[in-house]
């Protein structure tokens, strides 16, 4: 298999830690990791729309030559397809409440630190714009004190004492919001504290690069 990515984007970093973690815990899957440079336009070239015609990354190349090209759909096929050591694992509730973390990260916070960062120093040289900053960041203030929450009863991690999908999907976005030298977290000291925790993390620092 290979995966189609670059370091700096949330959506492919997700990916990469969950490799990481994975092979971390014993589990080797083989894939071969390759950079598609999106800030010189590799993205939107024939050969990647080839492989994803939306010209996004990341996207996941399987042995079989077919494609997927939704983030959370390759985990979630790396999870079926290596079984053992899945992220995913527990009671019913417990696999639910993951899941449910998971998407509150991604889809109610993960988008508004993206847009947020692009707003106040874009690497893509977008123009500054202070109003839609400030509508991001007044977004992410429920989900980032639901986190807050979710960490007061002493837990290291989002879902307790195992490393989860929800994890990577918040460090995939922290990481791009370090590179464009912003903060969001406020006054919040124990997401700040698992944030450095999971950073300590061997597949964590053998990913991140800011």
């Amino acid at each position: 298999m290979k995966l189609y990515g670059v370091p700096l984007a949330p959506n492919p970093t997700k990916v990469m830690l969950y490799i990481a973690e994975r092979e971390e815990m014993g589990t080797k899957m083989g894939i071969e990791q390759i950079v598609v440079n999106t800030v010189k336009g590799r993205h939107k070239e024939p050969e990647h729309l080839a492989r994803n015609p939306f010209g996004t990354v990341p996207t996941l190349e399987l042995d079989d030559g077919s494609f997927i090209v939704e983030s959370l759909a390759i985990m979630e096929y790396l999870e079926d397809k290596f079984p053992d050591g899945a992220l995913l694992q527990g009671s019913p509730e417990e696999r639910g409440h993951a899941r449910d973390v998971e998407r509150i990260v991604d889809l109610r916070l993960a988008g508004p630190i993206g847009a947020y960062g692009h707003a106040v120093n874009s690497p893509l040289g977008y123009p500054k714009d202070d109003q839609k900053a400030a509508q991001m960041e007044a977004a992410m203030q429920v989900p980032l004190d639901y986190l807050e929450n979710l960490l007061s009863d002493e837990r290291p991690l989002l879902l307790g004492d195992r490393v989860s999908i929800a994890d990577l999907t918040l460090q995939a976005s922290l990481q791009f919001v370090r590179y464009v030298e912003a903060d969001v977290f406020g006054d919040r000291p124990l997401l700040r504290a698992w944030d450095e925790r999971y950073r300590q993390r061997p597949a964590a620092q053998s990913v991140l690069r800011w």
